[in-house]
Formats: structure tokens, C-alpha cells, sequence
């Protein structure tokens, strides 16, 4: 990533938007303060005593996700390639969110597993807990890094931080609270943060449509600009995908990103799980991750939308779209920085700038809680230090907190190696998600798939991700960056099954008996559902209703665009 010069992006920022920036950071320690009094135990510290009500973790879900990955690259991805982007959410995104509250949360929650990991050991055996916590846990440090180089580099583009401050000061606040409070800090920071982030993208994609023309006019400049028409029409996406063939694009954002991407991230990363796993009930656990389904559904309106305004209002943006092989100064990636500059009044850039910031310690928070609770159930007390006393992990999982900070710091400079955070994130995306996904969903419907078929399918399908990647890297493959992620995961997926199946056919599975509540066949109906009375009680908060309720609503969102 190229970062302006400092004249270029720095905010004309004034002293009351510093107060409003301070404001917020003295509320998210305050929270961690608070939080603190909750915490008696490692299950209160690492899954919030499993306590919090449903509309909590499904705001703390989608909040999670809402970081600095999300809002620099989907706003750069609106700017260089229009409505397309709104495939990373429409098909992206809801529908394995929906499929992970009715169809996956019942076995993560009512195995009482307390990880992703801790489940399948359940499933399969210790060696796939193994190798899939200390695939996550280098997963979480890596990806936790990315999201503090790229609050690093916003803030010293825009406020003249040096990277060297900047890192370590946004560590430093994400610490504080999390080791404080642990999980339920988090959360309720995520909560908060999920609304300081509107702040900052409401008034600025009103206020650059408003510098447009509206809606009909933001229509009319990118159809008179690069890319046309086509960046006003979601299908066949040929742009996004750079698949010149409309059918195989096609093929590529259905099954690369709506299937193997999508699904792999949303109901296997325990940085997202870990908020359904801390709710009070089954009932809250399933529509967590559909509660926040309905507000991801929404929000391309208020980030790609800014993208595209910035293409056509900001000229260093409309240069590089013009011209992308001519020497620039300007990333896609600078996008929301350059429109927040140009489109936001002072005090009102003091809430963007505090909600820009949330969203990077949110994204970065969700690492470290997910990573903290893994190290410690997962590695140190199922396998280096078993059967110590409840205070003795509640120190660990502290101690990590720290530790994961401070790993961070380290990952976030190895991020900074890379031109492109986005096609660095899609391939972590690739090497860790989707080869889980692969032998989790062949464990949950076949019930002969045995404990060995777990773990070789899970690392065959990581090798193939790898492979992949390394081949479109070193050009033997042609296939641009976006498009070797979808291709990537397609091939650790299929490897995946491939290998599980084969091994599965030559070892011997666990006997029925072990895998009820497990397994889809061998669990009763009953236990796949829950009970509706008390707080679950009401035909509204029937997962399955909700979960039909956007995905309707996604169709109708593909109605509406051409």
C-alpha cells in the first residue's frame, strides 16, 4: 500500500474534534473498568460466563467484522469496481450467516464446546483440535496484525503519527480494555463500536451524495467514467472477479465467494462463533448470527457507495481509475481517508474519526479475545497444562491477551510488506477457512467420517491453498489476485473432501454412540431446536423466521439492482 503525502491526506482536524476522539477512547476503557467486576472465573474472562442477551452478541457479531479490513477495502473495492463489491456482503455473507444460526450453532452450543477447536475433538480426535487451534491461533496473530498496520497507516497519513507510534498505541487501548474485562468487554465495546462506526459512514455518504448530484447523479458520472455502465450492475461481476468468461465469473463469486469463501469464514472462524458461544441461551446463540445478518445486509450502502463517490469526486482517485498503470501517489486503499477529508466538517470529522478508529479495534479486539480463549482451552489446558486450578487459566488467558498484543505489533510490520492488504487478507482467508470448512461440513452430515480424515483433510487442504497461491504469485497461473483467492479456496475445499473421504474409507470410525449431538443423522430434532418460553418465548424471535426474513430481504436488494 502507497501512503499519500502528509499534505495530501492529513484532516484539517480542529480542537473539538480531538475532545470527541477523547471522549471515546476514555468510554471503551471505561467499559473494560466496568466489565472487569463481572470477571470471577476463565469462563467469565473468555466466553462472558456465557450470559449476554441475544440482541448484545448479534450487534458485537457484525461488529466484529466491521473493521479495518471491511471499511478500507470495501470502500476501495466500491471505488474501483462499483456495485459488484455487494457480492462480499449479499452472497458473501448472509446466507452462511443465516446457515451458521439455524443449521451449525445448535452442535457448537449444545455440545457445550467452548471453541471451534474444542468441538472438534469432540467430532473427530485430539490431533484435529491440534492442528486446527494452532492453525487459528497463527490465523488470529497474522490477521490482528493487518488490522494495526492499517489503522498505523491512517493515522499517520492523517494525523501525522509515525508507524512506529502509531502501532503501539493502538495496541496499547485494545489491551487495556480486553485484559481488563476480557470477552464481555469486548463485546459491549463492539456494541458501542457498531454505532460509532454509522456515525462516520451515515453523514458521509449523505454528504458526498450531496456533492453528486444524488443518486441519479452519482449514476450519471460513473456511467459517463471508466468502467461504465458495468459498475452499476451486480452480475456477471467480470470486472470484480477479472474473469473475462461471464459464465465462469459467475461460477467464481457463487461457488468460490458465496460457497467455499463465505461459509468457510462465517461458520468456522471463532473470531465471529466465540459472540454466538457467549449468549445466555440456544434460542440467543442461533439469532445472534442472524440478528446480525440484517444489518450486513445494509451496509453496502454506506461503504461501497462511498467508494464510487469518491471515484467520480476525488481526482486523484478518478486519475488512478483512468489511468491505473500511471504513476500515482494514491492507492484504491486511501479512498475513505481522501472522502472523509473532502466531504466531512469539523465536529462531525471528530465522530468519523472516532468511529474509523472503532473499527479497527474492533476487528483487532475480535482477534485477541478468539485468539486468548483458543490458546488457552485448546493448547495449554487440554494439552500442555492439564488440570490445573480455574484461577491458574484465568492468569493464562490474561497473559495471552498480552502476549497476542504484542505478537500483533510484530505481524502488523510483516503486513506492511505487502502492496495489497486485501489480497494478503484473502489469502489468510484461503489457508485457514476454507480447508475447516471443508472437513467440518463432511463431519456434521457423514457420519462414518472418522478421527485421522479430520486432520489430514485439514492440512491437504491447507497445502492446496498454498500451492495455489504461490502459483498465481509467480505468474505460472494468470489469474489476478481476487480471483486466485476464489480459486484457492475452491481447491483447499475440494482437496479437503477429497482427502477426508479417502482416509475415512481405511480408518475406523467412532462407535454412534459418541457422536450424538455431533453429528446431524444421530441427533434428535429436539436437540437441534430449543425451547420458546421465558425471554425465547415470542413468534419473533424464531431463528427460522428471521433467518427467512433477510434472506428475502437480499433478493429484494438484488431486485433492485440492475
Amino acid at each position: 500500500m502507497v501512503v499519500l503525502a502528509q499534505a495530501d491526506l492529513r484532516l484539517d482536524t480542529s480542537p473539538i474534534d480531538f475532545v470527541f476522539v477523547a471522549l471515546y477512547f476514555a468510554l471503551a476503557l471505561g467499559i473494560g473498568v466496568a466489565a472487569r467486576r463481572s470477571v470471577s472465573s476463565s469462563l467469565d474472562f473468555l466466553l462472558s460466563g456465557r450470559a449476554l442477551p441475544a440482541w448484545v452478541t448479534g450487534l458485537a457479531f457484525i461488529s466484529a467484522n466491521l473493521g479495518a479490513i471491511e471499511l478500507i477495502g470495501f470502500t476501495a473495492n466500491g471505488a474501483q469496481y462499483g456495485i459488484p463489491t455487494v457480492h462480499y456482503y449479499w452472497i458473501g455473507a448472509v446466507p452462511a450467516m443465516v446457515f451458521l444460526g439455524i443449521v451449525m450453532m445448535p452442535f457448537y452450543y449444545g455440545s457445550r464446546a467452548r471453541s471451534v477447536p474444542e468441538f472438534l475433538r469432540m467430532r473427530f480426535n485430539t490431533t484435529t483440535q491440534r492442528v486446527n487451534a494452532l492453525s487459528f491461533a497463527l490465523a488470529q496473530v497474522l490477521i490482528a496484525g493487518v488490522n494495526l498496520y492499517a489503522l498505523g497507516l491512517v493515522l499517520e497519513a492523517l494525523l501525522g503519527w509515525s508507524l512506529q507510534v502509531a502501532i503501539p498505541v493502538a495496541a496499547l487501548v485494545v489491551l487495556s480494555y480486553t485484559f481488563l474485562g476480557g470477552l464481555s468487554a469486548a463485546i459491549y465495546n463492539e456494541v458501542l463500536q457498531f454505532f460509532v462506526i454509522l456515525a462516520l459512514l451515515i453523514p458521509l455518504t449523505v454528504a458526498g451524495l450531496a456533492r453528486v448530484g444524488g443518486w441519479n447523479g452519482l449514476v450519471e458520472k460513473v456511467t459517463a467514467g471508466p468502467g461504465g455502465a458495468e459498475q452499476l450492475s451486480a452480475w456477471p461481476g467480470t470486472g470484480l472477479t477479472e474473469i473475462e468468461n461471464p459464465f465462469l465469473s459467475v461460477l467464481g463469486i457463487v461457488f468460490g465467494l458465496g460457497f467455499v469463501l463465505s461459509f468457510g469464514y462465517w461458520t468456522t472462524n471463532f473470531a465471529e462463533v466465540q459472540r454466538c458461544l457467549s449468549a445466555k441461551s440456544m434460542s440467543a446463540a442461533r439469532r445472534t448470527p442472524i440478528i446480525g445478518a440484517y444489518p450486513k445486509a445494509l451496509i453496502p450502502a454506506v461503504v461501497v457507495i462511498p467508494g464510487m463517490i469518491a471515484a467520480v469526486l476525488i481526482p486523484s482517485i478518478a486519475a488512478l481509475k483512468a489511468n491505473p498503470d500511471a504513476p500515482s501517489d494514491v492507492t484504491y486503499n486511501n479512498t475513505l481517508s481522501l472522502l472523509m477529508n473532502e466531504v466531512l466538517p469539523n465536529g462531525v470529522l471528530g465522530v468519523a474519526l472516532a468511529g474509523l478508529l472503532a473499527a479497527f479495534m474492533a476487528g483487532m479486539a475480535a482477534n485477541v479475545s478468539s485468539l486468548n480463549t483458543v490458546f488457552t482451552y485448546d493448547l495449554w489446558q487440554d494439552w500442555i497444562r492439564p488440570g490445573r486450578e480455574d484461577g491458574y487459566y484465568l492468569r493464562i488467558g490474561r497473559a495471552v491477551t498480552v502476549i497476542g498484543c504484542l505478537l500483533a505489533i510484530g505481524t502488523a510490520f510483516l503486513a506492511g510488506s505487502y502492496q495489497n492488504i486485501m489480497d494478503y487478507i484473502q489469502a489468510l482467508f484461503s489457508f485457514f477457512n476454507a480447508p475447516l470448512f471443508a472437513i467440518f461440513i463432511l463431519g456434521l452430515f457423514w457420519k462414518r467420517m472418522t478421527g485421522p480424515a479430520g486432520w489430514t483433510g485439514l492440512v491437504a487442504g491447507t497445502l492446496a491453498a498454498v500451492i495455489v497461491d504461490v502459483l498465481v504469485r509467480t505468474d505460472v497461473l494468470q489469474l489476478s489476485s481476487q480471483a486466485g483467492s476464489f480459486v484457492g479456496a475452491s481447491a483447499a475445499f475440494i482437496v479437503g473432501v477429497a482427502v477426508g473421504a479417502a482416509v475415512t474409507l481405511v480408518t475406523q470410525p467412532k462407535p454412534d454412540a459418541e457422536l450424538v449431538g455431533l453429528v446431524w443423522q444421530l441427533t434428535p430434532k429436539a436437540a437441534r431446536t430449543h425451547s420458546t418460553t421465558g425471554d425465547d418465548a415470542g413468534w419473533y424471535r424464531s431463528p427460522n423466521l428471521l433467518g427467512a426474513g433477510v434472506l428475502i430481504l437480499v433478493v429484494v436488494l438484488y431486485l433492485l439492482v440492475p
